[in-house]
């Protein structure tokens, strides 16, 4: 893989783990739910508005989902490919992240596409099997990630 031909590439992984993080962080902020441990900036008074994903309009909850879904899948796919990342997900303390992220977002966000009224059930079937999607890619992303860092070690 390019990273053993170039291992500089590891600090550049390093460098860009935090924009990684903020993903989840913005999608938190977009649903009106804060993450313990995030480095989120103070909120202006003005700017509390009590969003939430079951009042959100139906395309930002799709916009929310699909992004959610495309990050999930692509940051399972890079741990499964190159699973030597996983110490440098570590360092940023991604599990943490990434559980707190999972324990906060997805009940929400799944209680939000169920109780919805759709004037076309192909959404909501959509919606579901893409939040779902993203469930599974996370919790097989953070597999990866234990089996590397906790597990792995132990065996060796």
């Amino acid at each position: 893989n390019i990273f053993t031909w170039q291992p500089s590439y590891f600090s550049d992984l390093d460098e860009t783990l935090p924009t990684v993080l903020q993903v989840f962080n913005n999608i938190l902020h977009k649903c009106g739910l804060q993450c313990e441990g995030a480095s989120a900036e103070p909120q202006k008074l003005e700017e509390r508005v009590n969003v939430t994903p079951g009042n959100m309009p139906l395309q930002e909850l799709k916009d929310i989902v699909l992004y959610l879904c495309d990050t999930c899948t692509t940051l399972w796919a890079f741990l499964d490919v190159f699973p030597l990342a996983c110490q440098t997900f570590q360092k940023h303390e991604f599990c943490y992240r990434l559980a707190s992220f999972y324990e906060l977002a997805i009940p929400e966000l799944e209680s939000a596409i169920k109780k919805r009224h759709y004037e076309d059930n192909s959404v909501f079937a959509d919606l579901w099997r893409r939040i779902s999607h993203s469930r599974k890619k996370m919790i097989e992303a953070f597999h990866v990630l234990i089996n590397q860092v906790c597990l792995q070690p132990i065996l060796e």
